[in-house]
């Protein structure tokens, strides 16, 4: 091959055609083609075929601080429903004084009953919290399309005649959206970028000219391994990951019972008035109620069985007790990044959340 740099167009790596076990991988004779797609990105596309790549998360974030060298509007695209898990800490760091649009996505997982306009205020709020001030809050559904018209129409109005970056973590939706953005902006009419469930799957800058000669530039997704979607097995992840709106699971529950999530996590209403928890997860987790007398011989007995996934209970960390007590003040939100949340009434409780050692657990004004 020549000394010039060659890209796969659908995930940014470095195209090379001397090792198939690498990244990048061409046959030679490949490299012909009118659009160039490395090894890893065919079979994703053609096969629905999956694999982890080791990724090294300060390499990302080393593409991600090259943005403050530029004059460009910088679109992050938050999973709304994974909120906190999938935001970019530090964004204010590495974007320099360009300004910064949120994009929500994923609102097709949302009850249809959801109040946007208060969702909205939710949004602005967290974000503030954070120490941001975007120039504007988008929601949209990549996968489902809905909303892209208001997306693309504030992007052009902010953009200005400038580049667009499109950032976010790992599993966000991100380069469905920018394949949705590119046929609107661009007038291309195929997916350009690779998509798959797993994690990870750009690993480069990937540069699409627009007619105005600027460009749309996607970023590799940003690593964050403290959620639990990121050490799910990709065989396993779209139990885990929600593939369609969310049929809100209500539990009246006494203290001293337990709810197990699959093999994911544990909770346990150590105290408190008998009352209402309403868990948002993923339709196609199993979720078991036991006493919590009884709560660790059925863990041993059926983790990696009837509680799963994983079905592989050594894929994940051990899980550490994080202790909760809930003012009754307000209804909260218990998180547990990468998986959902547990929403609780307005009454005092004691709870016990056991997740994976190194997964965030929080608790948040209600979402919902």
């Amino acid at each position: 091959m020549s000394d010039e740099r060659v890209q796969c167009e659908g995930c940014g790596v470095e195209i090379q055609t001397e090792s198939p076990a690498q990244v990048g991988y061409v046959p030679s004779a490949a490299l012909k083609r009118e659009h160039l797609l490395c090894q890893r990105c065919f079979r994703i596309r053609n096969y629905g075929e999956m694999e982890s790549i080791q990724q090294n998360p300060d390499d990302y974030l080393h593409l991600l601080g090259e943005i403050a060298n530029t004059d460009s509007l910088v679109v992050q695209v938050i999973d709304l429903f994974d909120f906190t898990g999938s935001w970019i800490p530090g964004i204010h760091r590495h974007i320099g004084n360009n300004r910064l649009l949120l994009l929500a996505n994923k609102i097709d997982l949302f009850p249809k009953t959801t109040k946007w306009g208060r969702l909205r205020e939710w949004v602005l709020k967290s974000a503030n919290d954070y120490g941001i001030h975007p120039i504007d809050v988008v929601f949209c559904s990549a996968a489902k399309g809905d909303r892209i018209d208001q997306a693309v129409s504030s992007i052009e109005r902010h953009r200005q005649g400038r580049d667009v970056y499109i950032v976010g973590t790992t599993n966000v939706g991100k380069s469905t959206f920018i394949n949705r953005l590119i046929r609107d902006l661009g007038g291309i009419n195929e997916d350009v970028i690779t998509t798959s469930p797993y994690p990870g799957t750009t690993l480069d800058m990937i540069r699409i000219p627009l007619d105005d000669g600027k460009a749309i530039i996607d970023s590799p997704g940003i690593v964050r391994k403290d959620r639990l979607s990121e050490w799910i097995d990709p065989k396993e992840l779209r139990m885990v990951v929600p593939q369609s709106t969310v049929k809100p699971k209500v539990y009246q529950l006494n203290d001293q019972q337990t709810l197990f999530i699959g093999g994911l996590a544990r909770f346990d209403f150590i105290s408190g008035p008998r009352q209402s928890f309403v868990c948002y997860v993923s339709n196609r987790l199993y979720i078991h109620r036991t006493k919590q007398e009884q709560a660790d011989s059925f863990q041993q007995r059926h983790r990696g069985g009837m509680l799963a996934p994983p079905t592989d209970p050594n894929c994940l960390p051990s899980w550490k007790k994080h202790v909760l007590h809930l003012s009754g003040k307000e209804k909260q939100d218990i998180v547990i990044s990468g998986l959902g949340w547990i929403t609780c009434g307005q009454h005092r409780a004691k709870i016990e959340v056991w997740a994976p050692e190194g997964i965030q657990v929080l608790t948040r004004a209600a979402i919902i």
